[in-house]
This record gives C-alpha cells, structure tokens and sequence, in this order.
C-alpha cells in the first residue's frame, strides 16, 4: 500500500460514513500511516454557514448552497495550514467524510446533473481522491439510525429525500464510470463487518 493516499467516503446520511472514517483511521495508524481526517463542510466561516443552513437555522436558496459548498470544498484542497493538498505533501493519508460526489447526488436532486458536475470540476481537476467508497444502504436503515442517533435533523434528512439523494449517486456513478475510482460496500450490516470488506479494498492500493 502506498503512502499519502487520499480516500473519500461517500453515501446518503445515517449510512456509517464517520464511522468507518474512524475505523480505517486507526487501521491505517496501526500500518505505519500518519492519517489526518477531515469532513464536508469544514469548520472554516463558510462551513459554519452551511451547517447552520442545513439544521434550518439559516434559509437560502439550492444554487446559494451549491456555491458556498464549492467555495468550503475549494478552501478544503487548498488551505495553506490544513488543506488536503498540504496534509499530503506533509506525508499523510488523508480521509474524508464526502468529497464532490456528495455535491452532485444532494444537489442533483433539485438542480440538473450536468450543472452540478461542470460545477465541481474544478475541485475534481485540483484532487481526485485514490477511492471513493462509497457505503451502499437503504434509505430505511439510514432514516432508522438518524431517527436513533441525532437530536436534530438536516435539510435533506427525509426517508423521501433520502431515496432521492441515494438515486442521484447513482446516476453520477454512470455519468463519470471511468473517470473515478469508486467501490461500492454493503452498508447494511454491522460497522466491525463493513470495516473488514473496506480494508481489504484500502489495502490493495498501490
């Protein structure tokens, strides 16, 4: 496996994604990688903006959410103190919870595919991740431990929202075959049984 990996995490909310950031983390740790872990949005100015738009302290229209999570993704890749680009050259491996495909299947559902990937594409020309995995669940499972697991719940986070975001993934999936690296894992089990299929793919890197 080689070093200063860069692997993005991908699915629809309540799907494991953070856990599965953190259990990778400490795998990757225990094989010798200094691993930084990071997340969409941030905790820069502008993240702050889109979590408090997303828990419906702040209202704004799709296209506003769409640029000001361009604007956080761009800071992401190039902060000069922390950005992913800056954490490789520092030799990490760098995990993130979503990347721009998370843009294209939240985004996708109010706005045209298209426009959302011509939108992104110059984050995905600055770094495209090594993998994207993305932890395949059905809307049901991830409505039950959002339901279970948070006291609040974002813009998107409606069963019916939820079958429409998971629909748009998979439309960017087949829109940019060939272009991404993307593993698909079975998210509907327990989170120690995902962990094992993930790092058998993680550890085929080179």
């Amino acid at each position: 496996m080689k070093k200063n990996l860069f692997i993005a995490f991908e699915g629809i909310d309540g799907s494991g994604k953070s856990t599965q950031v953190k259990l990778l983390a400490k795998k990757l740790e225990k094989e010798g990688h200094k691993v930084y872990t990071t997340f969409e949005p941030t905790n820069s100015e502008i993240g702050t903006l889109l979590r408090n738009i997303l828990t419906h302290k702040l209202e704004a229209d799709e296209k506003t959410i769409a640029a000001l999570f361009l604007a956080d993704r761009l800071n992401h890749i190039q902060n000069k103190k922390d950005g992913i680009l800056k954490k490789l050259e520092e030799g990490y491996t760098v995990i993130t919870d979503r990347y721009y495909f998370s843009s294209y299947a939240y985004h996708g559902t109010h706005m045209d595919m298209d426009w959302v990937i011509q939108s992104n594409s110059m984050a995905a020309d600055l770094l495209r991740p090594d993998m994207n995995i993305y932890i395949e669940v059905t809307p049901e499972v991830s409505m039950e431990r959002i339901s279970k697991n948070r006291e609040s719940n974002d813009l998107y986070e409606t069963l019916e929202n939820l079958k429409k975001v998971r629909d748009k993934y998979m439309e960017a999936f087949e829109k940019l075959n060939g272009e991404e690296s993307i593993v698909m894992i079975d998210g509907n089990r327990e989170a120690d049984i995902i962990a094992v299929d993930i790092w058998e793919v993680v550890s085929q890197l080179t």
